[in-house]
């Protein structure tokens, strides 16, 4: 399953919309719950982000943001 995670770039400030920057990782789960909790431990594992949302990519959405052209699976 494909996550997609908006984040800000660091913990110190509050968070503006502005900053907000988006990730994808590819996360199995039995489930779209468990994913998310697998998506969140990992990027703040990983990194120093402010995880502020992580949604679950339907195929259309999917489909959506590879024809953008801004798709990229992040390796954690």
């Amino acid at each position: 399953m494909i996550y997609k995670v908006f984040y800000q770039e660091t913990k110190d400030r509050n968070p503006r919309r502005e900053n907000t920057k988006t990730l994808y990782i590819d996360i199995e789960a039995k489930d779209e719950l468990e994913g998310r909790i697998k998506a969140r431990k990992l990027v703040e594992e990983k990194t120093s982000y402010n995880v502020e949302y992580i949604e679950l990519l339907s195929d259309k959405h999917l489909e959506y943001e590879k024809e953008t052209g801004v798709f990229e699976v992040t390796e954690l």
